[in-house]
């Protein structure tokens, strides 16, 4: 049997905001597996045990520019906070996004390789790493040309960016939509665009859910199909309800028709999702460093 650490409890503790001895027992019974173990817990907890896409940890900015039909949007990352809203940091930001803009570049790696100022994209961020002590990097971008037209969304303190191409409609439909991907966080445009793990890993959960319900077995597949739509109505653009809706009940799919549009695509960057901050305790630091001193 696999050995259950307390860092493997902490980190599933994190990802869900289950219960300690919940996370263990899950642990335990996942065989040490962490994907397993969450969705153990969320057939015991519910939804309330599946957090992870909310938690962000890293820190920096999204930049966003958009000149004519073309757009980028580029996520740049810092050590803390206060460097996120230092005025160099953001000049490099909007710099970037500019480049990817203009020049097109294939990647990070080329982006990099940009002339900027007296040198380049690279050497400009190795001197401000040099100025404010800080690692910097900048971790991705969209190159965006659009099909209709592009509207953007900065939220958050620049922490979360959207960039929608929109085809038809007028500019208050382009702005709401932004800021609905902003608010919704939709993980594809419709049910074509949703990782076939996670409707898998829906499905399970929804027949180990109705198993221990003690729904009859012929039920079971129609009860999963069901809750396996639900959540594709969740995660889609096209199937979430507006936010702005009077009536609660519109979803983005019908604002669209009512309104002779379509979205060509779009790109939502959370600062930080999906990268693990390391959380240092500073007292027990402390008191390493003094032990460390009184070896000496």
């Amino acid at each position: 049997m696999a050995e259950i650490t307390a860092g493997m409890v902490k980190e599933l503790r994190e990802k869900t905001d289950a219960p300690m001895m919940e996370c263990k027992k899950a642990l335990t019974e996942a065989a040490g597996d962490i994907v397993k173990a969450e969705e153990i817990l969320r057939v015991k907890l519910g939804t309330k045990a599946s957090k992870a896409a909310s938690r962000v940890t890293a820190e920096g900015v999204v930049a966003i520019v958009i000149e004519g039909g073309k757009g980028a949007i580029v996520e740049v990352n810092c050590e803390t906070d206060f460097v996120a809203k230092n005025d160099d940091f953001l000049k490099l930001s909007h710099d970037a996004a500019a480049l990817v803009v203009s020049a097109a570049p294939a990647d990070v790696a080329a982006l990099a390789a940009l002339p900027l100022g007296d040198g380049t994209v690279e050497s400009t961020r190795s001197a401000l790493v040099g100025k404010i002590g800080e690692n910097v990097s900048i971790r991705r971008f969209v190159r965006v040309e659009a099909k209709g037209q592009l509207f953007s969304y900065i939220h958050g303190g620049a922490k979360i960016g959207v960039l929608v191409d929109v085809v038809g409609g007028d500019e208050q439909l382009g702005k709401d939509l932004a800021m609905h991907i902003a608010a919704g966080k939709p993980k594809a445009l419709d049910a074509s665009g949703v990782a076939a793990d996670l409707i898998d890993s829906e499905r399970r959960v929804a027949i180990e859910k109705a198993k221990e319900a003690g729904k009859p077995e012929a039920m079971i597949e129609k009860i999963a199909e069901g809750s396996v739509q639900k959540f594709l109505k969740e995660v889609t653009l096209l199937g979430q309800v507006f936010v702005k809706a009077e009536d609660g009940k519109q979803t983005i799919e019908q604002l669209l028709k009512a309104k002779g549009a379509s979205v060509a695509g779009f790109t939502l960057f959370i600062v930080g999702e999906g990268i693990e901050k390391k959380v240092t305790d500073f007292a027990a630091e402390v008191a390493a460093q003094a032990a460390a001193a009184a070896q000496k």
